[in-house]
């Protein structure tokens, strides 16, 4: 069973599962923390309600420890499996799983932005986003799919059809600062079968004007205003 107890002394492994290393790992715990409470108070029930009796008592939970909920979260997020598989790592059934990841979501979303690390989601503010000026405004655009259920509709099961991926996918574009290596923007998801020039210039991205921004030849013909693009050439030996 996975707990932060399990991985503390495996720094490897803890960076593959979770996606931080211990320090930023310690960085962001406090502010998880403090989030939760706030969530969910400690003189209130889960529904909400009104303590009638003092936290604490009764069975403890397999998420007890406060670095445990973040290690599962984490771990969720990074590797995106299955309820099910997520579950089976930390001894949790399908439901109990479900409960937790939208329990944890919206904590670990308030947490990243209390210390400034949360992606941007407004395309609009990007050109004044601390983490797209940190550094310097050097970005670079890609694509990022990640598996799915199959859709039941026919019409959903052809437009989430990755011929890249084979398989069923959601799509989003994110849009990183090459400084710093943290993602500056994700744009709202997509089907997986949207190309991703379609996808960057729907989301209508404003950048700071005189920034570079690389990307690949999925973006082919993607040049917004007031940017620098770059795009990688192939040489000649490699298409030939």
């Amino acid at each position: 069973m996975l707990t932060y107890a399990t991985l503390q002394a495996r720094s490897r492994e803890f960076l593959a599962a979770t996606g931080l290393t211990h320090d930023e790992f310690a960085r962001v715990l406090p502010a998880f923390a403090a989030a939760y409470a706030v969530r969910y108070p400690p003189d209130k029930t889960w529904e909400g309600k009104v303590r009638q009796r003092q936290s604490g008592g009764g069975a403890k939970g397999v998420l007890a420890p406060m670095e445990d909920k973040l290690l599962f979260i984490l771990v969720y997020q990074t590797t995106n499996p299955l309820q099910t598989m997520h579950g089976l790592q930390f001894d949790l059934s399908q439901p109990q799983t479900h409960y937790w990841i939208h329990r944890l979501l919206p904590v670990l979303r308030c947490a990243l932005a209390a210390l400034d690390m949360a992606p941007e989601r407004d395309a609009s503010r990007v050109a004044r986003s601390p983490l797209m000026l940190e550094g310097a405004p050097v970005g670079a655009l890609d694509g990022t799919e990640r598996r799915r259920q199959r859709p039941t509709e026919a019409a959903k099961q052809t437009a989430h059809y990755s011929g890249k991926k084979k398989a069923h996918t959601d799509k989003n574009v994110l849009l990183i600062n090459e400084y710093t290596s943290k993602v500056v923007y994700r744009s709202p998801t997509v089907a997986g079968k949207t190309h991703d020039k379609k996808a960057a210039d729907e989301a209508d991205l404003v950048y700071p004007v005189n920034s570079t921004l690389d990307k690949d030849t999925g973006f082919q013909g993607y040049e917004p205003a007031g940017v620098l693009p770059q795009q990688p050439k192939k040489s000649p030996e490699a298409r030939s």
